[in-house]
């Protein structure tokens, strides 16, 4: 099962799909070491690429979504798929109202903080959801990517502004609310209480090549997969990522604190 579910991942050259699926496993391996199923909550979950495949793998899952046309095309998706997804709508903020407190060994929260209006909020609620011993997986937009995009582009007060802006925005007309630094990223998960156990860079070079490279399914996207995950946790590469991956722990009752 693990295997298909991969190589699903990858269908089209989805190679940041890839290895950010395979991170995500592993946090459930280890979180979970007896391999049994685990409580997930995919919050701003969308149609299921993550909950479906992870509901196969025999985990429960919830998605938490804004949206009822999302949130229907996610039990279309399920349906299809023969998994039993469940779907609740709402944001992100209301979480513990939603679902409870300690409601997840594993809080899935990836392309949420850019564009909720409180980021702490919604990291306090992300904390409140997850048990203790559980885990939260972040995926937020990386500041410097942006940066370089813009200057590579030409647009050089743009990438001026993104450095320089608090929000890591180039201006009027960028779509994205908000950007994140390792730094700011990290704090962020820290003052909510949480440990961060991991860091990744996710579409460090996928996103510089072009579009036949990256999504091939030849030679060169196996080559590019390798290139990335190396990358990944370089300290000074990841850093330039077009989306930061960040694991956060909540510790155990009794555990050391953030």
């Amino acid at each position: 099962m693990a295997g298909r579910q991969l190589k699903r991942t990858r269908g089209g050259g989805r190679v940041p799909g890839a290895l950010l699926w395979e991170a995500v496993r592993s946090v459930l391996a280890r979180i979970a070491p007896e391999a049994g199923p685990s409580e997930v909550v995919d919050v701003g979950g969308g149609t299921g690429g993550f909950a479906v495949p992870l509901a196969e793998l025999g985990h429960r899952v919830t998605v938490v979504d804004a949206s009822p046309d999302a949130l229907a095309a996610l039990e279309r998706r399920a349906a299809e798929a023969g998994v039993r997804v469940r779907a609740v709508q709402g944001d992100a903020v209301d979480l513990p109202d939603l679902l409870g407190p300690g409601a997840a060994d594993l809080v899935l929260c990836h392309s949420v903080l850019e564009y909720v209006d409180d980021p702490a909020a919604t990291m306090a609620a992300l904390t409140a959801t997850v048990r203790p011993g559980g885990s939260v997986s972040l995926l937020a937009a990386g500041q410097l990517a942006a940066a370089l995009s813009r200057a590579v582009g030409g647009h050089f007060d743009d990438a001026l502004r993104v450095l320089t802006d608090a929000s890591g925005r180039w201006g009027d007309g960028d779509r994205t609310p908000r950007r994140f630094t390792r730094e700011t990223l990290t704090a962020l998960a820290r003052d909510a209480g949480l440990r961060v156990a991991e860091l990744h860079g996710v579409r460090i070079f996928a996103d510089l090549v072009p579009g036949g490279n990256a999504d091939g399914e030849g030679d060169s996207a196996e080559a590019l997969l390798a290139l990335e995950s190396v990358a990944a946790v370089h300290p000074v590469l990841r850093d330039l990522a077009a989306q930061l991956h960040l694991v956060a722990d909540k510790p155990a009752a009794g555990g050391p604190a953030a």
